[in-house]
């Protein structure tokens, strides 16, 4: 067996992404994991530039090329390359060239899922302490507030002119209308009622809805995969997480519509994705449902607090439809993530399809899928 041999059946057995690239920088060999990351085949892009199936930046193929002109080596941190396909990946790769062969080794370490759990873990995190503090914040406002409305009540049995009563009556009205914040606050109190749900059911309910309230003014556009088995969800809390969502892009889309002539759209889309990570849960199915609009988007000021009670981008807005929606969605082990830019805002729900008492409890095996 020959030396270049022995290396490529090394190679391909590493469950790390490798690259061989030659002097200028042309594939050399692709080992199976970096088939499987850069979405591409050894056999056509073999003998190609590698700036032909990824991209990052002209520095970047400037330090590869001097790199193997001086024999350097060296690792690059957080990198974000552009693959043919239109994603992108964030990567950690160290480069070392291979003795006197004038070939580079690219050792590749994908971070995208690493830094997706750890950005969820501390979502959900926030989360939790937020309900704790809600919960403790309206057990202490209700007790008060049940005070005073009994004491305006018992009041307006007391005076003396029927007249009067209007400003008792004022005051029993602001007591309910805190106590029903505090409750919306606090989200449903009632049991899930769990049972075998299309979720294409769950959104053709939302879609109905919202047309009814905008008068078709929107174009809503469906983009299911009719192979999503059934999940096991509560379908009335699931309408009303995701009907949340979509009035939120409903309304945006109102108040500002797309310029250029375009009319407002919401893409509703299903997909199923495998060895995804909720929190420390590794789950190896879940649906997701993806809610996209081409309204303005939301700022940078609002994106990392929109899942925070009382957090709005609008002036008639109460912040509490997000917050509850992520709520919803987390008694179902799920989680919600938004992405937004100018021209698209997406949000991502996701569903477990596994059992709770079957997801692992195992970061390392969820972040090496």
């Amino acid at each position: 067996m020959s030396r270049d041999s022995a290396y490529k059946q090394l190679f391909d057995s590493l469950s790390t992404a490798v690259i061989v690239v030659d002097g200028s920088l042309h594939l050399q060999h692709l080992n199976p994991a970096a088939e499987v990351l850069l979405a591409v085949s050894a056999a056509r892009v073999t003998g190609e530039p590698i700036t032909s199936f990824f991209h990052e930046s002209e520095s970047a193929v400037a330090a590869l090329l001097d790199a193997n002109k001086q024999s350097l080596s060296y690792t690059k941190r957080r990198a974000h390359w552009q693959l043919v396909n239109g994603e992108k990946l964030t990567v950690d790769y160290t480069v070392t060239p291979l003795g006197d062969s004038a070939s580079l080794l690219l050792e590749i370490q994908p971070l995208d899922r690493l830094l997706r759990i750890s950005r969820d873990e501390s979502l959900i995190a926030a989360q939790e302490t937020t309900r704790n503090l809600v919960r403790g914040m309206a057990h202490e406002i209700k007790n008060p507030l049940g005070g005073i409305r009994g004491a305006a009540q018992l009041l307006s049995r007391e005076l003396p002119n029927p007249e009067l009563t209007e400003y008792t009556n004022v005051i029993i009205e602001e007591a309910d209308r805190l106590r029903n914040l505090v409750d919306r606050m606090l989200g449903p109190n009632q049991p899930m009622q769990c049972e075998a749900l299309n979720i294409h059911e769950v959104l053709e309910r939302v879609a109905s809805l919202i047309r009814a309230e905008n008068n078709d003014a929107l174009t809503i556009i469906r983009d299911y995969d009719p192979s999503i088995p059934d999940v096991e969800a509560d379908k009335e809390q699931l309408i009303q997480a995701t009907l949340n969502i979509v009035r939120n892009a409903m309304q945006a889309l109102t108040e500002n519509p797309p310029s250029g002539g375009q009319k407002g759209t919401i893409t509703l889309r299903t997909r199923v994705q495998r060895h995804f990570t909720v929190g420390t849960l590794y789950h190896p199915l879940v649906c997701r449902i993806e809610i996209e609009d081409n309204g303005p988007g939301i700022s940078d000021k609002f994106i990392k607090e929109i899942f925070y009670p009382m957090i709005s981008g609008r002036a008639e807005g109460t912040g509490l439809g997000l917050a509850i929606s992520q709520q919803l969605v987390s008694q179902h082990q799920g989680l919600i993530e938004c992405e937004s830019v100018p021209g698209c805002t997406r949000f991502s729900i996701y569903i477990p399809m596994t059992p709770q008492d079957q997801a692992e409890q195992d970061i390392h095996h969820a972040s090496t899928k």
